[in-house]
């Protein structure tokens, strides 16, 4: 391997720390002013390097206690190929609708990014984090109906009690 990929591979953990660690000062200083995310972080994220900024805080204002842990890494020309482990704690915030659950997320993305002038100048990726965010909010939306299903069933018994026994009959 040469000297260029073992920088590029460098640069790149330093830019996954420091994405996952919510540096986003950081973050701005190792990308490329002409910065192309082909992933999205978050689905209402703009395109270019300040939708991706945006994202990034946003995404990082919503959990604590974040980790990144770099499983696999290849490099081959100006590209590096990442696999990893990301663990966070939903605590902080909403995002995507979800609010703060309180649950250490772990996610395994595997992640595609092309270096140019030692900036990150584009980016490609999946993995399971937003499945997994998805799943949060679906258990929440389902114990939001069990609660509401609840309240119903009190309003009910409450009206039932209220109501008389018998039909009343009227003089008249």
């Amino acid at each position: 391997m040469s000297k260029v990929e073992e920088k590029n591979k460098a640069l790149v953990r330093r830019f996954l720390e420091a994405r996952v660690m919510g540096d986003v000062d950081a973050v701005e200083k190792l990308l490329a002013p002409n910065f192309v995310n082909h992933t999205k972080v978050l689905p209402d994220e703009e395109p270019g390097r300040e939708g991706f900024m945006r994202a990034i805080a946003q995404y990082n204002a919503a959990f604590s206690n974040s980790s990144v842990l770099v499983e696999d890494q290849v490099a081959a020309g100006d590209k590096v190929v990442t696999r990893c482990v990301v663990r966070r704690t939903h605590d902080r915030g909403e995002v995507m609708g979800v609010a703060p659950s309180g649950r250490e997320l772990t996610y395994l993305p595997v992640v595609i990014h092309r270096v140019e002038g030692g900036k990150i100048a584009e980016q490609w990726g999946g993995g399971t984090g937003l499945s997994e965010l998805r799943g949060l909010g679906l258990e929440q939306a389902e114990r939001e109906r069990e609660r509401i299903e609840q309240e119903l069933l009190v309003a009910r018994r409450i009206q039932q009690a209220s109501l008389p026994k018998e039909v009343p009959t009227l003089d008249g």
